[in-house]
């Protein structure tokens, strides 16, 4: 009997060993994990931001100067890679595709995450599962502007007058499926008038159409919409937002002014490829939030009419979910499909 017993407390001995040791393995790995997520990036290593636009496009810009101010306050190499293409949907790809270890990101606009999978039947990525939201750098609306020689002053004028002359009066948008087009058929459903959507290949021709009188109303963005309005070029019907804007408080939104619907803001955005672990996401966020509250990027954001958000993984996937929501809404509404 003493003999059993005795190895019985050898066992019991050496499973208390085992567990001390798993214990202490535990202990020991949870500060070395802790460490390497505090210290993003590395040092050596790059990091990469797709930007889904051509260079020289606004989100291009901003995204280059944030990677500068990156590398100021980190030390940390930070490359811009143009993927532009097939409504961002290229780049995206690309992303989604990327180990999520954070030294992959994705820049780019609501259209990626939250109107795309409404627009396409076979999409390339999953806009959840595939991607894991960092930071909402930017919060912009677009303003309704009308031609100059428009035969109306304000919304409720503009609406009278399409009311009266179904067919006839014609909204610009620069590509098919985009905010501008969207925000047009949400006017439309709205008011309940009949108003004829021009597709453009870009912003630039949108708004020359606007300017040339080919079109009588386009959705635009702020800044151009501002510099437009001053130089006496467009008349400003009213921003499409949910409160008025900072650069023109003046003027009233159209949900003010009795259009229900158009109150959804655009935003731009970091991304990692899906499965990026919650602690880089937060240490990713916060380097970036730090350089997108320097004078110099804010002063950008707010002259262009903008917003800087900063808000982070957690807020920011809430904010695309609720806007995939929506948007899904007004195109089914609409009965749009891009494929």
């Amino acid at each position: 009997m003493k003999a059993i017993s005795c190895i019985d407390r050898v066992r019991a001995t050496g499973a208390r060993l085992l567990m001390m040791a798993t214990c202490v393995a535990g202990l020991v790995g949870a500060p070395a994990q802790a460490k390497a997520d505090s210290t993003w990036p590395a040092a050596g290593k790059t990091i990469r931001i797709v930007v889904p636009f051509p260079a020289g496009s606004g989100s291009d810009s901003l995204a280059r100067l944030l990677a500068a101010k990156v590398t100021e306050q980190t030390g940390a190499s930070v490359i811009i890679d143009n993927k532009p293409g097939a409504g961002t949907m290229i780049g995206a790809q690309e992303v989604a595709r990327a180990k999520p270890d954070g030294y992959t990101l994705l820049y780019t606009i609501v259209v990626t995450h939250t109107q795309n999978p409404h627009l396409y039947k076979k999409l390339s990525y999953d806009p959840f599962k595939d991607f894991t939201p960092i930071l909402q750098a930017v919060r912009s609306a677009t303003v309704l502007v009308a031609n100059k020689d428009a035969p109306f002053d304000t919304t409720e004028q503009m609406v009278a007058y399409a009311k009266a002359n179904p067919g006839k009066l014609n909204y610009a948008s620069y590509s098919p499926g985009s905010t501008s087009h969207l925000n047009g058929e949400i006017l439309k459903m709205r008011t309940g008038t009949d108003i004829v959507h021009i597709p453009y290949k870009g912003t630039a021709d949108a708004s020359l159409a606007l300017l040339a009188g080919d079109v009588q109303i386009y959705f635009d963005g702020t800044s151009t919409a501002v510099q437009n309005a001053k130089a006496g070029k467009v008349k400003v019907l009213g921003p499409a937002s949910d409160k008025r804007l900072a650069v023109m408080p003046e003027v009233p939104t159209l949900q003010e002014q009795g259009i229900e619907g158009l109150n959804i803001v655009g935003w731009q955005g970091l991304f990692g490829p899906g499965g990026v672990p919650p602690e880089t996401a937060e240490r990713i966020a916060t380097v970036f939030r730090n350089a997108l509250n320097t004078p110099q990027v804010t002063e950008a954001i707010v002259s262009q009419g903008n917003e800087v958000s900063g808000v982070g993984p957690k807020e920011y996937a809430d904010i695309v979910r609720r806007d995939y929501d929506r948007w899904g809404e007004v195109i089914r509404g609409a009965n749009l499909s891009l494929d």
